[in-house]
């Protein structure tokens, strides 16, 4: 019988193709864990994410599952994991996970964050991290717009072709504009799920409504159409963070610490 087991991960995304393994696995953060699992349980494991961020985009708090006919607990996981990973990826932690536990599908919600470095200089420090801005924004407006994000509504207007899914109505249940210092802003938004780069869409679109010069209104209108047209521009990928999987509290429950 095979055991399954849960891993929280972080990684810097700015060296890897995104998080889906490609032919080239080393150059994508699924392609690196498995090869690393592998190594370890000696037998060819695959693992399944909650989120196939693209690349350039970061990760706090990506959720993985993956399924061993070895004994976990004869393994120091945590240890032997790391030891193997290039330092651009870290476990943080590792649950013996019960079989119904899917790292995607039993997602109940996801918060992302996205950082914008707003001042007339670029930071070289902040290059990977964030998106630099050199021209004011008025959080206010920005925040006006994003309200017309909240609830259950069709975000087909925020959906990059390439991924099917059989709705693309979502419930948005946080989108506010934090300011971290007077130079860095962050944009936190939190929901049910999200469609393929419909972050990055909803901050690209919000950002080129404010330099047109367009009324908060203009998001409704845009939600509305339905379609990825009537939406404007994509953020970069480097302002993005994956910061947090919702699992049920129930579920969350059955998962033990190892």
């Amino acid at each position: 019988m095979k055991t399954r087991l849960r891993l929280l991960l972080s990684y810097e995304g700015t060296d890897f193709l995104g998080w889906q393994r490609q032919k080239n696995q080393r150059q994508t953060v699924q392609g690196r864990l498995e090869e690393s699992l592998s190594q370890i349980f000696n037998e060819p494991l695959q693992v399944v994410g909650a989120s196939r961020t693209d690349a350039g985009v970061h990760a706090f708090g990506q959720n993985v599952h993956f399924e061993t006919t070895k004994d976990p607990a004869r393994y120091q996981l945590l240890r032997s994991i790391n030891s193997l990973l290039p330092d651009s990826i870290a476990a943080r932690q590792v649950w013996l996970a019960p079989q119904d536990f899917h790292a995607m599908l039993s997602s109940s919600g996801k918060f992302y964050q996205y950082r914008i470095y707003n001042s007339p200089l670029p930071n070289p420090l902040l290059r990977h991290f964030s998106l630099w801005e050199p021209r004011p924004l008025d959080l206010d407006l920005l925040q006006r717009a994003s309200d017309f994000l909240l609830g259950e509504q069709d975000f087909k207007s925020f959906q990059t072709a390439g991924s099917p899914v059989p709705s693309t109505i979502r419930h948005i249940r946080r989108a506010e504009w934090h300011k971290l210092s007077p130079d860095l802003l962050e944009f936190r938004i939190e929901g049910s799920g999200f469609l393929k780069q419909m972050v990055r869409n909803i901050v690209g679109t919000l950002l080129d409504l404010h330099f047109r010069g367009q009324p908060p209104e203009a998001m409704e209108a845009i939600l509305a159409a339905r379609n990825r047209q009537a939406a404007l521009g994509t953020a970069p990928p480097q302002g993005l963070f994956l910061s947090r999987v919702h699992y049920p509290q129930e579920l969350e429950a059955l998962c033990q610490p190892l």
